[in-house]
């Protein structure tokens, strides 16, 4: 059998305890979260995995899913600064980045420019329902998750590290809705569909809010810890052999070139850009770190595949017509893409992932 766990391991023994210590801050901060969320296991591991691999992510589910609750819970289990932003078709750019104000120096009588930071500048962004404001207002934030930078009267204003844009949307609401556009959904690493919880999970939701108590949460991780973990997941080493599954992954999915097979042809009318490949080895290594291993598998690849390749591909008429979502054509392209060039049999862990 071949081996596609990764390549041999290169990280120091400061870096693996730092690996460790990742695996233990990461179960605190799931822990905490499961004192407010019910369930949403899947949801919450891939927006941990995005924070690790310094991304952003969009949250894409119907209302009542607790959206905005799982994001204020996760900032309040981090020792970072914390902004809520709620989208609306009247907010304008300034009132994200900020604005530059004529102050007056009583002492001197000189008036100058003083710029007055917005809420962007905090260290977690709660973007709600992003799709409600008009696509001016969308693109402020475009330079600062892409930048971490504002620009405004001429000048550049550092937004503080750790810096995460977790945003909501609603999918079935379109009246007085503006689609963000395909330049800006790629700034967001993970596209995450949260799902309405199990029978028994929505019985321990009633339960949870229909009585006075509330739970208390606590701080775990600290921004320093963060970077440190942050350095320590792009450290984690990825075999050429992963390297090459990606690829081929990716490069399926585009129309115009001849690796991209006829099914592909037929549904989509664009594929995934280099990002995409950029994103799934990221999240892959941070998937990995969190599950306590110090290199990448193929089953980590296929985990983070589904968030980061189904708002990178878009589906043609034809796909529409036949009622074929990018889930099902990214099922196939899992199923059908072989992890390595010298066997034409898929890995037994990948085929364990998609029937999970």
């Amino acid at each position: 059998m071949t081996d596609t766990s990764g390549a041999p391991d290169t990280l120091s023994d400061r870096d693996l305890q730092t690996v460790e210590l990742l695996r233990e801050r990461y179960k605190a901060v799931r822990a905490e979260l499961g004192k407010v969320i019910v369930g949403q296991d899947e949801v919450l591991e891939q927006i941990l995995v995005c924070i690790f691999a310094r991304g952003h992510c969009l949250l894409v589910g119907v209302p009542g899913l607790a959206k905005t609750l799982m994001i204020s819970t996760l900032a309040r289990s981090l020792t970072l600064s914390f902004s809520r932003i709620q989208f609306t078709p009247d907010l304008m750019p300034s009132d994200i980045t900020g604005t530059e104000v004529i102050q007056e120096d009583r002492a001197t009588g000189e008036r100058k420019f003083r710029f007055l930071r917005g809420p962007v500048f905090a260290n977690v962004i709660l973007a709600d329902e992003i799709n409600r404001t008009p696509p001016k207002t969308q693109a402020a934030l475009l330079e600062a998750m892409q930048e971490r930078q504002v620009t405004a009267g001429g000048s550049k204003h550092v937004l503080e590290d750790p810096f995460f844009v977790l945003a909501t949307q609603n999918p079935i609401e379109q009246e007085g809705t503006y689609p963000l556009p395909e330049a800006q959904l790629d700034r967001f690493m993970f596209n995450i569909q949260v799902d309405y919880p199990s029978e028994e999970e929505e019985v321990e939701i009633m339960r949870r809010t229909t009585v006075a108590q509330t739970a208390e949460v606590s701080a775990v991780l600290t921004g320093p810890e963060i970077l440190r973990l942050q350095e320590i997941v792009r450290k984690v080493p990825v075999s050429d052999e992963i390297i090459r599954y990606v690829l081929r992954l990716t490069r399926a999915t585009r129309v115009t070139k001849d690796e991209a097979p006829q099914y592909m042809k037929q549904w989509l009318a664009w594929g995934a850009g280099p990002r995409a490949s950029q994103f799934l080895i990221l999240g892959a290594k941070a998937r990995a770190v969190l599950h306590g291993r110090n290199h990448v598998s193929a089953d980590d690849i296929v985990a983070v595949a589904y968030p980061v390749l189904r708002h990178r591909i878009l589906t043609n008429f034809s796909a529409e017509a036949e009622g074929v979502s990018s889930k099902a054509i990214i099922d196939r392209l899992l199923t059908e893409t072989p992890v390595s060039d010298s066997r034409g049999l898929k890995d037994a862990r990948v085929q364990k992932v998609l029937g999970s």
